[in-house]
């Protein structure tokens, strides 16, 4: 589930800026075919109705397997730049549906013991996804081809998540549906509010997400730090992940023992810890590796402490009703949209400020999260609150 989503939304940048194409051009259309992570809970319920799972989840491999391929060999052609966008909106929708599949198998096969207990794995192999994609991958672009190996190992080795649905029901009924789905998520307690609050809590990151590696990668005449790609993965690959789960595994211990209510603010600030080093480091341009690494483990800590703080909240003050597990979906996808919408026009507003300006600009990016988090009520009791 991580390399294709991880390759879209940052090797993706890396790999364009090599290629002489502008931060503008790159931060617009790697924004826009993220698309379909926003968008997958519509085609969600007719996958229920043909086939079983597994044969989405094995075909969606081979699908963004060769898609790769066919980018590799786009890169040679004149408008490669167009080409290459539209295989990776293809990869964008198979990834997308492929995310869908993954979960079916797991919510079928596993009973809620088992889920909980493999859950933990769940997360630590999307992250290894992260981590495999922004260092190895970035130097061996052929190794993308790993979908194709899991693909081919998913036929033998995968269940099937269940057959189709028996006696499924008519598209238009699937649709109908999800149309009520929707309608009881809008009718949940303080859903504008808790809308605004998932949109707002990474506007800062959705307007950093796209231009940190495009800095990274530029000239320092330019206002960028001059890294190549190998530095840049093996800044990410090895100290950053160390950074990501450490941050993770403190915030677990931290909720755990403070509870959401009380520790949801501090989540945000240390959230946004991130712009203010890259503030810095757009001022001064340093040299020193420590300090550029420094930043870098700063970003991956606070954005996996923070994150927790989101993540739980939608599962435990958006999600819980009738619906639980698709008005999580539907969270999830109005919280990535969130994240491409200021994505896809931060290219411009750095092309226009310059990085410096522009990394200041997101630290007042950062003031709407502060105020929505400190005031948001919660609809359902916070056990720590209550002692």
């Amino acid at each position: 589930m991580g390399l294709p989503f991880v390759v879209l939304n940052m090797v993706s940048v890396l790999m364009f800026k090599g290629m002489g194409i502008g931060d503008a051009q790159i931060a617009l259309w790697t924004s826009l075919i993220m698309m379909p992570w926003t968008l997958k809970f519509l085609w969600s319920p007719f996958l229920e109705m043909f086939k079983t799972k597994k044969f989405f989840v094995v075909l969606t491999q081979m699908v963004t397997g060769a898609g790769f391929a066919l980018v590799a060999l786009a890169l040679q052609l004149p408008f490669f730049f167009a080409i290459c966008i539209a295989l990776l909106a293809v990869i964008a929708f198979s990834g997308a549906t492929h995310d869908v599949a993954t979960d079916g198998v797991y919510m079928s096969e596993l009973n809620k013991q088992d889920q909980a207990k493999y859950i933990g794995w769940q997360g630590a192999f999307y992250n290894i996804a992260k981590i495999v994609a922004s260092g190895g991958l970035v130097w061996l672009a052929g190794a993308l081809l790993v979908m194709l190996l899991l693909g081919f190992y998913h036929m033998r080795m995968l269940p099937s998540g269940g057959a189709a649905a028996s006696g499924a029901k008519s598209a238009r009924e699937t649709w109908e549906q999800l149309v009520a789905v929707i309608k009881d998520f809008f009718l949940k307690k303080h859903i504008w509010y808790y809308i605004a609050f998932i949109i707002l809590y990474r506007l800062a990151e959705g307007f950093v997400m796209k231009i940190v590696p495009l800095f990274l990668k530029a000239e320092r005449s330019a206002g960028g730090l001059g890294l190549n790609e190998q530095q840049i993965g093996l800044y990410y690959g090895t100290y950053g992940a160390a950074a990501f789960v450490l941050g993770s595994l403190l915030a677990g211990y931290y909720i755990s023992h403070r509870g959401l209510w009380r520790t949801l603010f501090s989540l945000c600030c240390i959230f946004n810890l991130p712009f203010v080093a890259y503030t810095l480091l757009a001022m001064y341009q340093p040299e020193s590796g420590l300090l550029i690494g420094s930043a870098i483990v700063l970003e991956y800590f606070g954005y996996g402490f923070g994150f927790v703080g989101l993540t739980l909240f939608m599962m435990q003050q958006v999600a819980p009703g009738k619906h639980q597990m698709a008005h999580y979906a539907f969270a999830s996808g109005i919280m990535n949209l969130g994240v491409m919408l200021p994505g896809s026009i931060s290219g411009f507003v750095s092309d226009w400020l310059g990085y410096e300006a522009f990394f200041t600009f997101t630290l007042f990016a950062t003031i709407p999260a502060f105020l929505i988090t400190y005031f948001i009520p919660f609809t359902y009791a916070d056990e720590k609150k209550q002692q």
